[in-house]
């Protein structure tokens, strides 16, 4: 018997059941009747290590990265733990890597550990298949989930995420709209954020008939760090004979390459190639002319995250789901 098994038997939230458990008096007494019963029935005894029950906490927060190394779940991973520790908690973190049965183990490790709640940074720990999922709906069983830039519809799962669709698809509206109808779209991940920018590219193309084929949109399989390897990549493109005048990339560790391809063959940046980073981050300025990119605004999404869990772990009713827009930061490599 757990939390969530009482709140579904009661028909209530499981914050609702938190409350009760706290002795709030911001809940009727009819709820708290009904929540009360099936503990009286179930003879259910709350988790002396759990957060909300009315009893001890361990003030910890497990976090699950799949690699670290990586500039935007690092920068994330920084946020998380400084928000974590303004609020008095610590944090326990696992890099997974990217395999499911790592990802299941660091899980069950957390739980192990007594944690108060659970942090997955990024979106590569959610799959097509719903069974593939189920390791994080039943860790939500017992300690509240939140995903960041991931989305999960299942019981005491919350999601703050960035709308890379929109973000993605404005953006190559923007580009066109400079007389640039040849944009190719470079990309290392098919993770959920992965496919919603890949999905806004798409739409935006296809609106403007300008999809006509697979060659724009190519996907690098390699290194996320070995940019020479991402510029050759684009340098055998162009040997085939794909013609692009303008590169929008998943990342901006992608787009540096493709500045670096622009000057190895002789391409003027932004005369005659334009180029546009996602996730605005600190390689914007490692190269010349700098670089525009995608604001996602993690930072905002890491400070919502926290909030949400933290009135979570006190019982509050919380949104499931919240989305934050991304912004272009425009420099010296778009028109």
């Amino acid at each position: 018997m757990t939390i969530y098994d009482i709140s579904e038997k009661a028909g209530v939230s499981i914050a609702t059941v938190s409350r009760v458990l706290n002795g709030s008096s911001n809940v009727s007494e009819k709820t708290k009747k009904k929540v009360l019963d099936v503990i009286n029935r179930y003879e259910y005894t709350p988790n002396a290590f759990a957060r909300g029950l009315g009893l001890n906490t361990m003030k910890t927060i497990g976090i699950m990265c799949a690699d670290s190394s990586d500039l935007y779940l690092a920068k994330a991973i920084y946020y998380i733990e400084q928000k974590l520790r303004a609020n008095g908690y610590d944090s326990i973190l696992c890099c997974t890597g990217y395999e499911l049965e790592a990802k299941m183990s660091s899980m069950n490790l957390l739980i192990t550990k007594k944690v108060d709640g659970i942090i997955l940074v990024g979106s590569n720990f959610i799959y097509e298949k719903d069974s593939d999922n189920k390791y994080i709906a039943d860790a939500a069983t017992q300690v509240p989930v939140m995903l960041l830039n991931a989305d999960l519809d299942a019981p005491n799962i919350y999601s703050v995420v960035s709308d890379d669709f929109t973000s993605m698809y404005e953006a190559t509206l923007q580009m066109i709209d400079t007389g640039i109808n040849d944009i190719l779209y470079f990309y290392n991940s098919t993770s959920y954020s992965g496919k919603r920018k890949l999905a806004g590219y798409r739409a935006a193309m296809e609106e403007r008939k300008l999809l006509t084929g697979g060659n724009l949109m190519q996907f690098y399989h390699g290194s996320h760090e070995d940019i020479p390897a991402m510029t050759e990549h684009l340098k055998k493109l162009r040997r085939k004979g794909v013609q692009f005048h303008g590169v929008i990339a998943a990342d901006d560790t992608l787009a540096l390459a493709s500045v670096k391809y622009a000057r190895e063959t002789g391409y003027r940046v932004p005369e005659d190639i334009s180029i546009l980073g996602y996730n605005n981050s600190m390689l914007v300025n490692c190269c010349n002319p700098e670089l525009t990119s995608i604001d996602n605004k993690l930072d905002t999404l890491c400070q919502h995250l926290i909030t949400t869990l933290l009135g979570v772990l006190d019982g509050k009713e919380m949104p499931k789901k919240t989305v934050f827009s991304g912004e272009i930061v425009k420099r010296g490599t778009t028109r």
